[in-house]
């Protein structure tokens, strides 16, 4: 069947996209500000119009098929594009004024956020951006922050939540350190070396015997709930850290152990609160935001 791309309505590749992004209908739902049912329609009339299975049912929730991810491949940046639009426009309004409120992990505030906020600054000088650097996460429906950078899926209605990328972390440590006491080559020897932990050891060491690395609290020699400070020490040669990749590849004295085989995955999420819908302020940050955490 041949497809006129002129044909081809946008409002139901945007359907397609961020039901992609969100993973479920329901999330997609909020974020588009549509009714499931309308959503579910949008969708259903892309895969028609395209003679495709774009998603399958997987519990739940929703993951794509190989055809829906080729297609998303060419969708995204049509998505994109829609955004930077969509900033140049808002940047012209003139009630782009007051504060809006970012909560983020310690890392990602340091690392990230500075960047990202310039940009917000350059683009709408009236704006105002408080950080709220915190591993906890902030109660958005109780207005302790607009914006909050997560790790997981808020389970709260009232939110609109996007997933924007797909993280990896390695497991990092000092190179003079390994020179000392030698590199790792299975993880029962990462067992027998010094680590840093962030925050609850016990905890830690629960995950790290759930990735088989059986750890006990006699491997942690430092501690530091903050993440920044941990990572600090790791780079100080005191022992193994784990960190996102992105961070760990500023630091060429940081190695990454057993890189082809130990790596951990975890989703970024941005969320808000259903307001993004009718603050431009908001929007305008949440997107660009948005936007540098998928290309990080």
């Amino acid at each position: 069947m041949d497809i006129d791309p002129n044909r081809l309505d946008w409002n139901h590749l945007r359907a397609f996209m961020v039901t992609a992004e969100a993973q479920s209908l329901s999330a997609a739902a909020r974020i588009l500000g549509l009714t499931q049912p309308t959503l579910s329609r949008q969708v259903a009339a892309l895969e028609d119009r395209l003679g495709l299975l774009l998603f399958e049912r997987v519990g739940r929730g929703l993951a794509l098929t190989d055809a829906g991810r080729e297609v998303l491949t060419h969708v995204q940046p049509m998505g994109h594009a829609a955004h930077s639009a969509t900033i140049a426009a808002s940047a012209q309004r003139s009630d782009l004024t007051g504060w809006v409120k970012i909560t983020a992990s310690d890392i990602m505030s340091a690392t990230l956020l500075p960047a990202v906020i310039s940009a917000v600054r350059k683009t709408a000088p009236q704006l105002q951006v408080e950080v709220v650097a915190t591993n906890d996460i902030s109660d958005l429906m109780r207005r302790e922050a607009d914006i909050a950078i997560r790790h997981m899926r808020p389970e709260e209605p009232d939110l609109v939540a996007r997933m924007v990328r797909e993280a990896k972390g390695y497991f990092y440590a000092n190179r003079s350190y390994l020179d000392r006491v030698g590199r790792p080559n299975t993880r029962a020897d990462m067992a027998k070396m010094d680590w840093v932990a962030y925050g609850n050891i016990d905890r830690m060491v629960e995950y790290m015997t759930g990735l088989d690395i059986p750890l006990t609290p006699d491997n942690f020699r430092t501690s530091s709930a903050d993440g920044l400070v941990a990572w600090e020490m790791g780079r100080a040669g005191l022992g193994i850290c784990p960190m996102d990749e992105s961070v760990g590849a500023a630091a060429p004295e940081m190695e990454a152990l057993l890189p082809e085989t130990l790596q951990v995955a975890f989703p970024v999420w941005l969320v808000a609160h259903r307001e993004l819908h009718t603050s431009p302020k908001i929007r305008l940050v949440f997107d660009m935001l948005a936007d540098a955490i998928a290309a990080r």
